[in-house]
């Protein structure tokens, strides 16, 4: 019985993680795809098995898997960068441009940067 109760949490972890390699691995097909509903589905569920993860602490075991995960996200997130260039060249080209590249403190797009004096002189 002790060696269940033992056991339980480390079986939660895994399954925390599957639920985030699941969603990294979705994140990658619909980039790859340029799947744009596809991404933001994968992305609402990589972020909920995050918060689940982050709530668990893993043991030793789970720290090479939680390093594979990491790498998983950075390679999905240099991938990303490189779809915003290409939205942006295909932007430029057509004629348009981006309304502003600058996001405020909430997450909103389009607000532009305000210079503003910092001392009194």
């Amino acid at each position: 019985m002790l060696a269940a109760a033992f056991n339980a949490p480390s079986t939660h972890v895994g399954e925390a993680l599957d639920a985030l390699e699941r969603a990294l691995q979705e994140e990658r097909q619909a980039l790859l795809e340029n799947d744009a509903d596809a991404l933001l589905r994968s992305t609402q569920a990589k972020i909920a098995a995050l918060r689940r993860a982050e709530t668990m602490q893993p043991g030793h075991a789970d720290a090479t898997r939680v390093s594979a995960l990491s790498e998983l996200n950075r390679a999905n997130g240099i991938l990303l960068a490189r779809r915003r260039r290409e939205v942006s060249w295909a932007l430029r080209h057509m004629g348009r441009v981006e309304s502003s590249g600058v996001y405020d403190a909430g997450g909103q797009a389009g607000v532009r940067p305000q210079s503003r004096c910092l001392g009194v002189g």
